[in-house]
């Protein structure tokens, strides 16, 4: 397939394939074939997404960039189920999104993909640990807070196990959100803006254990940013103008 061969692969891509988003793979984990996304408004239809094609392999860290408005997020609304395309075909970690009902989105998203949102979404009820564990409870998993805790001291964080979010800085917090969107041990980490509410030593620390843990886990890592510095530290960046894909480069050797 023509889009296919257009597409950025993980290991053989090299400049002869510097055409688009899309690389010559197998087995992408994350598969949007002319994916379109239109919402409705009272001055009339509002296409978001235009015939975007994409494909992301196992283990790549790939960044989104793009002007706002562009689509960034919506694309990653759609890649983590949170989000219907109107038209064309997603595919995730196996699953087509598009042919599943709700309930079977949420467990596909439970299962195989964490979300660090730019401004945290940490119940604020709720303590670090029970945030942390709040997804492995929803799973069933019997030592959700052990696993809980331990994930906090991974990040850093679990002397502040027992704090309320109003309690924590904003770093403290999105290292909370981040032990959350690992603990299922996904395959897929989506990342919006996740520096985005944070000064920028506490982003670059933030950031650095991101992809410490992207590269431990060995986990697929898509990140939306306006940051072109940031960008340039994944293996690929997908660049986005007016809901299209404009162009992909590899990073720098």
């Amino acid at each position: 397939m023509q889009s296919l061969r257009q597409d950025l692969g993980a290991r053989s891509f090299r400049a002869d394939i510097l055409e688009g988003a899309f690389a010559d793979v197998a087995d992408p984990v994350i598969s949007l074939d002319k994916v379109s996304l239109t919402l409705a408004s009272r001055a009339g239809p509002v296409e978001i997404l235009r015939s975007v094609d994409i494909g992301i392999t196992p283990g790549e860290a790939v960044a989104i960039v793009g002007p706002s408005g562009s689509g960034k997020t919506s694309l990653l609304m759609i890649m983590a189920g949170l989000e219907r395309a109107t038209s064309g075909s997603v595919r995730v970690a196996g699953h087509d999104l598009g042919s599943l009902g709700e309930d079977a989105l949420a467990l596909v998203r439970g299962r195989n993909i964490g979300i660090v949102f730019q401004s945290f979404h940490l119940v604020p009820t709720m303590t670090a640990l029970e945030n942390v564990a709040l997804p492995l409870e929803f799973a069933g998993q019997a030592d959700a807070f052990e696993v809980a805790r331990g994930l906090l001291g991974e990040v850093g964080i679990a002397h502040r196990a027992d704090h309320f979010p109003a309690q924590l800085s904003g770093g403290e917090q999105q290292r909370v959100a981040l032990a959350r969107a690992l603990s299922p041990r996904p395959q897929i980490l989506l990342a919006d803006e996740p520096t985005g509410n944070l000064d920028g030593k506490t982003g670059e620390q933030v950031i650095e254990l991101l992809f410490s843990l992207q590269r431990r886990r060995q986990a697929t890592l898509v990140l939306v940013t306006h940051d072109l510095q940031l960008a340039r530290r994944c293996g690929r960046t997908i660049r986005m103008a007016d809901g299209r894909v404009t162009g992909a480069e590899l990073a720098s050797a």
